[in-house]
């Protein structure tokens, strides 16, 4: 087990807690990282682009000239892929892009990326957040308190007058546990998760790991 200071909003040290190896003390796996990025960003492509090709083009049924003896070149169709305003050649269809890689995949993704902001001393985890819901208020704690300049901030889904509070800041995000993707973690320079937040995270991956042991 990985021990992690508890700090305050002031970031001064005011426990400690006890996080698995696993999931915020592996060694970052490039490769594990790469495939949950790119699912991401793939799932993202709606693949709704489309061309007419001369079958879809209206008009053309009729042949513009007989096959012989006007000295031009046969033609079967105006709507032919050469003609103006006639279809596309080998134009693109709409297709699914989507791309899933295994669970254990996925989690250790996840766990890879939280790993690698841990050894860059770039995780932070607070005891707890009483938000009033000022995003200015979030901004000063963020910037004087925590001295940060980019964050993703993770905490539960009750406290919503945190979520409210930072949603609007430019350069920081916030997320509940059951959101938090690789991505959102490597999109900002730094990670604070609250105390409990840390605590639902390392037990929903650990447990995705210990189920694929028992397998």
């Amino acid at each position: 087990m990985a021990k992690f200071d508890i700090v305050d909003l002031n970031k001064k040290k005011v426990a400690e807690i006890e996080l698995s190896d696993e999931v915020f003390a592996a060694e970052p796996n490039a490769n594990l990282m790469y495939e949950v990025a790119k699912m991401q960003q793939i799932n993202r492509r709606r693949g709704t682009v489309m061309v007419k090709n001369s079958s879809l083009v209206s008009g053309g049924g009729k042949k513009p000239w007989k096959q012989k003896g006007t000295g031009r070149a046969r033609q079967g169709s105006t709507r032919a892929s050469h003609w103006v305003g006639g279809g596309k050649a080998m134009g693109p269809k709409p297709r699914d892009y989507f791309y899933r890689p295994p669970r254990s995949v996925r989690r250790g993704g996840l766990a890879a990326g939280l790993s690698l902001r841990a050894k860059e001393k770039q995780l932070l985890i607070v005891s707890e957040w009483a938000s009033d819901g000022k995003t200015q208020k979030a901004l000063e704690t963020l910037t004087k308190g925590l001295k940060l300049e980019s964050a993703l901030i993770i905490d539960e889904k009750k406290n919503a007058k945190l979520h409210r509070a930072v949603r609007n800041l430019a350069k920081f995000d916030v997320l509940p546990p059951e959101g938090l993707n690789l991505e959102s973690v490597l999109k900002r320079k730094s990670v604070v998760i609250t105390a409990a937040a840390a605590k639902a995270i390392d037990g929903a991956l650990r447990r995705g790991r210990a189920e694929k042991a028992k397998v």
